[in-house]
């Protein structure tokens, strides 16, 4: 995989077919708000200064494990208007995937197309979200959705915002040791490059 590019690995959103999205692996997920507001915060100097929601945003995040306990949370970075985060799927809770070897199954009819083309945009309520051999809440959409709704209650309970985020989410299946470290400079990157990055938009 070529240095990561969100404009690029964004543009051809498709689920790969018989892939399942429950398996051992890493996964690389951008959750957007609703029309791009800034509710989490804003960058100064090249550093992501979070406001009350956005560090509600940052616990609800570091809580995904104790909901999900075959879960593990690698880099991540909450910005002013979306939330990107490497997740991993395990095998259990002593065994964790291997990034050399983790999500080939299913992938070939894709790659063979485009090498860039195994990035998914998937329907927040989960309605086709996973495998129909794993359960809806082992699966990377039902981690994003439980997540979601945790911030959505906060928002609603405690601001006068109804609509926190967009419909859809972004989902990359990271393949190799490669895609991995890229996608983690990319991230750790994010703040400082923000005003030249996909997802920026000016505050409303």
């Amino acid at each position: 995989m070529k240095n990561y590019n969100p404009a690029i690995h964004h543009r051809a959103s498709i689920r790969l077919k018989g892939y399942d999205y429950g398996q051992s692996g890493f996964y690389f997920v951008t959750i957007c708000t609703q029309a791009r507001a800034h509710l989490f915060g804003k960058i100064t100097n090249g550093i992501m200064d979070l406001n009350e929601a956005g560090k509600y945003v940052d616990e609800c995040w570091l809580a995904i494990p104790d909901h999900y306990p075959k879960v593990i949370l690698h880099k991540y970075v909450i910005m002013p208007n979306h939330v990107h985060g490497i997740i991993e799927f395990i095998k259990n809770n002593n065994e964790p995937a291997d990034t050399a070897h983790a999500n080939i199954v299913g992938a070939n009819d894709v790659v063979a197309n485009d090498v860039l083309a195994n990035n998914v945009v998937a329907n927040n309520v989960g309605a086709n979200d996973h495998s129909p051999l794993r359960s809806p809440s082992k699966t990377v959409g039902s981690v994003v959705r439980g997540f979601k709704i945790g911030v959505t209650k906060w928002f609603r309970s405690n601001t006068k915002i109804q609509d926190v985020w967009q419909r859809n989410f972004y989902e990359i299946i990271i393949r190799d040791q490669i895609a991995y470290q890229n996608i983690s400079l990319y991230i750790s990157n994010n703040p400082e490059k923000w005003e030249s990055d996909s997802f920026y938009s000016k505050d409303k």
